[in-house]
């Protein structure tokens, strides 16, 4: 099921595809089409499928990983060949690794088929970015989409408030006040996959202007939630919850109070996580809250 490392990393790039495209290499100023629904009858957790609308049509196919699956270039070979059958049109995977522990021998970014001994019959190429490995540099002056990624680059622990400090006024100056709050608040997610949960929370609260800023009490609210919930299915749901109001805000608008007693009413965590696989598919709230 999907996780908060999930949600935001398909966020980004829901909401910021071109900005993907271009940080790996894959840019392009032909109209871009989200067509992350097409795998959900093989697997809904698939991520981010864009097509690139150029005088010869192609796919972009965003995997991401925060844990090592020695099967994965299996699967993405899998998804590869499925997107052409089901679209015809040609993919290029990319397979993003978010921390080293999600990296092993079985990723090389090739994925072959044969009997041992002989040639391969089969050998698919894909690409894979190590997060660690790049430049955290590269993400702070890199366009928006992918400025959250920043803490996960390659970059000391001791420079972490410093580069916080750079990514926040970079998102002050250059986002609208909603969009800003939510790519803190993205940016905050993320670095748990590098920090434990407390001292991700201390370090971003450690930033003066992030203290001012209304993403601080958003924290201190959500290191509440996480305190009482902890290692129960209401705090699943919470979590839940508050990442799709999170996310949903800014496409849908403010929920009004009906939709926020509508969501608060459904204590599935699985529910509200397919919820948030269908933000992008509607217009309204209303209409993700009707009955399928």
């Amino acid at each position: 099921m999907p996780g908060p490392f999930d949600t935001t990393t398909k966020y980004l790039v829901q909401t910021y595809p071109r900005d993907w495209l271009g940080r790996f290499g894959l840019a392009s100023s032909a109209r871009l089409d989200l067509l992350d629904a097409d795998l959900a009858t093989v697997n809904p957790l698939a991520d981010k499928i864009i097509r690139v609308d150029e005088p010869a049509p192609w796919l972009a196919h965003l995997e991401f990983q925060s844990t090592y699956d020695p099967a994965m270039g299996q699967r993405v070979a899998e998804y590869n060949l499925l997107l052409y059958g089901r679209h015809g049109l040609p993919a290029r995977s990319l397979l993003v690794l978010l921390r080293p522990s999600a990296d092993g021998p079985a990723l090389t970014g090739v994925h072959t088929v044969g009997l041992p001994g002989e040639e391969p019959e089969h050998r698919f190429r894909y690409r894979v970015a190590r997060l660690w490995q790049e430049s955290a540099d590269a993400y702070l002056t890199g366009p928006l989409g992918t400025l959250p990624l920043a803490p996960l680059a390659n970059v000391e622990t001791e420079a972490l408030p410093e580069l916080l400090r750079r990514l926040e006024d970079r998102v002050d100056q250059e986002a609208t006040p909603t969009e800003a709050t939510t790519l803190k608040m993205v940016t905050f997610t993320l670095l748990g996959l590098r920090l434990p949960r407390e001292l991700a929370r201390d370090l971003m609260l450690g930033v003066r202007a992030m203290r001012d800023s209304s993403t601080y009490q958003m924290i201190l609210d959500e290191g509440r939630a996480e305190g009482e919930a902890r290692g129960r299915a209401e705090g699943r749901a919470e979590e839940a919850r508050r990442m799709l109001i999170l996310f949903g805000t800014p496409r849908l608008g403010e929920p009004d109070a009906a939709t926020l007693t509508a969501l608060a009413e459904i204590g599935e965590p699985e529910r509200l996580e397919r919820l948030g696989q269908r933000l992008s598919l509607v217009a309204s709230w209303t209409e993700l809250l009707a009955p399928s």
